[in-house]
């Protein structure tokens, strides 16, 4: 099939073809990568616990007991005691009544989008959202209106201009930005929510695992006295920081309810499988217990901030692990990732369409496997070009 071989090229000549490279090891600090082996700063496994043998013994064991896969939807061929045992966990864990996992973020996003709103309803997206909640909003089919990056005032004015004649208002925005490693301003969100009789969909994927005392995300760090109470939706992923795979809605039990009722990823998709759900489980136990994880990718991702800025990179808004290196175009931002990879280190090169034409950038992850050391010579590397 030919079809699209001039698009193809076109991307090639501005830099944005992509290609997948095969791994030969698991992921970790390190990785090997066609024989050679790279400091790896490319991976969303935040804490460190994607080869965490806590994690493999629990999967193993469940899929012992269990088997590999979970056979159907949930609703054709029945929940499994990992599963059932995992969204438990996570609603304790989040302090909510209830929660509901899915096979994929992705899906849970979609899931949560297409069932809360609809025809007659209107739905204010933060333009930097992820594609997965974009989709999500498409899919609801309600009316959707993009605000300006954490543009509060933005969103206050659309809220007044199209919320009235709308049947109910939904604000959605990620927690933490992935390609700028940046916050939502929550607090003002649901401010505005309240005002407005909206309910905030927060999706807290990058910042599950490492953001608030107890790990629990952007949502922890709200100041006191300001909670979300029933105006806030959480949706997280177990595929990041805690490094297994699936994404999770949590809530009041009637959202759950109504989920489990009407939303098509739910409703068509087979469950997580026996093994996944016991290894996240596990993840969340280690998340509870041993908080010097998230504390210390936090203090090195500071630490690179420092670093990078004194020699004059431009770093962005980033505020916790994730820390772009902003490059500009696209084809120099490869040419920058390929010099790093020569020089042992895995820095990915991040181009339109996941970020805006002129902002291509190197897209840093910190892990709590990295040490003091890794970041002194990342930040050599770069200072060198």
């Amino acid at each position: 099939m030919d079809w699209f071989d001039d698009d193809l090229r076109d991307r090639r000549r501005r830099g944005l073809f992509r290609t997948r490279r095969r791994l030969r090891s698991a992921q970790g600090v390190y990785v090997r990568l066609g024989g050679r082996e790279l400091l790896n700063f490319s991976s969303n496994d935040y804490l460190g616990l994607a080869c965490d043998r806590r994690l493999a013994l629990a999967a193993a064991a469940a899929a012992l007991r269990y088997g590999t896969g979970a056979g159907a939807s949930p609703l054709v061929s029945g929940l499994l005691p990992p599963v059932r045992a995992l969204e438990r966990d996570l609603a304790r864990w989040e302090g909510t009544p209830a929660a509901l996992t899915f096979a994929s973020g992705y899906a849970a996003n979609l899931a949560v989008l297409s069932a809360l709103a609809a025809r007659g309803d209107a739905v204010f997206s933060d333009e930097r959202n992820h594609a997965s909640l974009i989709d999500g909003c498409r899919l609801s089919r309600a009316d959707v209106r993009v605000y300006r990056h954490g543009d509060l005032g933005h969103l206050a004015d659309l809220l007044r201009t199209h919320g009235p004649a709308a049947r109910r208002r939904v604000v959605v925005s990620d927690s933490v930005f992935s390609m700028d490693g940046d916050f939502a301003p929550l607090a003002g969100l649901l401010d505005l929510a309240g005002r407005c009789d909206a309910v905030v969909l927060l999706d807290e994927a990058h910042a599950t695992g490492v953001l608030g005392e107890r790990g629990r995300g952007l949502s922890e760090l709200l100041p006191p006295g300001v909670r979300g109470g029933d105006r806030l939706v959480k949706v997280g992923t177990l595929s990041k920081a805690l490094a297994a795979q699936g994404g999770v809605v949590v809530g009041p039990r009637s959202l759950v309810r109504w989920l489990v009722n009407a939303a098509r990823p739910y409703v068509f998709s087979t469950a997580l499988a026996p093994p996944t759900a016991a290894a996240a489980r596990r993840a969340v136990a280690v998340v509870r217990e041993e908080p010097q994880r998230r504390r210390h990718v936090l203090l090195l991702a500071e630490e690179l901030r420092r670093r990078l800025r004194a020699f004059g990179a431009d770093v962005g808004p980033s505020a916790c692990q994730i820390v772009p290196v902003v490059v500009g175009e696209a084809r120099a931002a490869v040419r920058l990732s390929r010099r790093l990879e020569a020089a042992g280190l895995l820095v990915p090169a991040i181009r339109p369409p996941s970020v805006a034409e002129g902002t291509a950038r190197l897209r840093v992850s910190l892990s709590a496997g990295h040490t003091a050391e890794d970041v002194e010579r990342l930040a050599d590397a770069l200072r060198r070009g």
